[in-house]
């Protein structure tokens, strides 16, 4: 799969599309930590505006990701997922283009996303790809396996 055979289409949170790569995107963090450790009010249709899912040249649904905004210029990555097939074909870089031009398209200037400890992968790919260590923010703060990251656009 090439990068030029994803294509990323705005897709509603709610969108079972969305609801499939969420879930397993959800298996996988059960499986990594033992059990749901995210703190905080879980991303939801209210209050994620911004939803994509990249679908491979078959169609199928390959990865994921939302923003939720924080505040008047920033906002933060929700339940960025790739399936494990897809990994290492350019899925993550396209779903993380997509949300950083429809940040910018919005007026927010600042991105922030949680990963965890147990997803070396997940930092390794986000500090590629530009994104800072940054002190646990707002529900992270004081979360010991939360690692907080963030882009000025």
């Amino acid at each position: 799969m090439s990068t030029a055979s994803i294509e990323i289409r705005d897709t509603a949170f709610d969108h079972p599309d969305s609801e499939a790569l969420r879930a397993a995107q959800r298996i996988e963090i059960d499986a990594r930590y033992g059990g749901d450790t995210e703190p905080g009010t879980k991303p939801s249709a209210s209050d994620v505006p911004v939803f994509v899912v990249a679908y491979d040249e078959s169609g199928r649904p390959v990865g994921c990701g939302g923003l939720r905004q924080l505040d008047d210029v920033s906002a933060e990555i929700k339940r960025m997922f790739v399936t494990p097939d897809a990994r290492g074909t350019g899925v993550s870089v396209a779903v993380l283009r997509a949300l950083e031009e429809r940040a910018r398209s919005r007026g927010w200037s600042t991105l922030r996303l949680e990963t965890g400890t147990a997803q070396p992968d997940a930092v390794r790919f986000y500090e590629r790809e530009g994104y800072t260590l940054i002190p646990n923010f707002g529900a992270y703060a004081g979360a010991a396996e939360s690692l907080c990251y963030e882009r000025r656009l």
